[in-house]
């Protein structure tokens, strides 16, 4: 098996927690949804909860802000997206193995973040951490696509190496465990949850180092 050289990490869920995004998606658009509309904040919440599920995370506009801002009416100068997601910046937070396991990855690989995640939402995602990764890849800003096999492949060729000398990591199944190996990279599972009981995926970032290191 060929040496990992490259490193990739999910973003939302991975390295940090939800908690900034969803506030952004379930408190921040539903308040200015009530407002723009007469409506109580309950009633605004359940509607576009129900909007999001129409469109559901297979659609690269279910990670566009600035969609939704349209499809809500609620684009400017009712409200533009940075204001909103400045506003709840403070919600951004890493778990608590982030930086040590990065300080540590990066004195062997390149380290590199793969989300979809859009560009607006990066740089908040990333503050303070940015400066482990060599690159940053928004599937959506910059491919119009979510996490596919082709598009690890191409990511593989951005970075000059063969997919099996790079490793990926992240918390949703299909698109960050399921497409990378398919691809023929080395996919590991974060499930922080212990949901999935199979004793294969990661509890923390902190076992990925030792986890490379082995072969399966």
């Amino acid at each position: 098996m060929s040496k990992v050289k490259v490193v990739s990490f999910d973003a939302d869920g991975t390295l940090v927690t939800p908690d900034f995004s969803q506030a952004v998606w379930f408190e921040g658009i539903p308040s200015l949804y009530a407002k723009s509309n007469g409506i109580s904040f309950k009633e605004a919440k359940a509607f576009i909860e129900k909007e999001y599920q129409v469109v559901g995370d297979h659609r690269i506009e279910w990670y566009d802000i600035k969609y939704w801002l349209q499809r809500f009416g609620l684009g400017p100068p009712l409200a533009g997206h940075e204001q909103i997601l400045e506003d709840y910046r403070h919600r951004v937070s890493c778990y608590p193995e982030v930086a040590q396991a990065l300080s540590s990855l990066s004195k062997d690989y390149t380290l590199i973040v793969v989300s979809c995640s859009t560009r607006d939402f990066l740089p908040y995602l990333l503050d303070g951490i940015e400066g482990y990764f060599d690159r940053i890849f928004s599937t959506v800003s910059d491919y119009g696509q979510i996490k596919t096999p082709e598009f690890y492949l191409e990511v593989c060729r951005q970075m000059g190496v063969s997919p099996q000398e790079m490793a990926h990591v992240g918390d949703l199944w299909e698109q960050d465990f399921l497409a990378p190996k398919e691809a023929g990279i080395r996919a590991f599972h974060l499930d922080r949850r212990g949901e999935r009981k199979d004793g294969r995926s990661l509890r923390s970032l902190g076992e990925l180092e030792a986890r490379i290191c082995h072969v399966d």
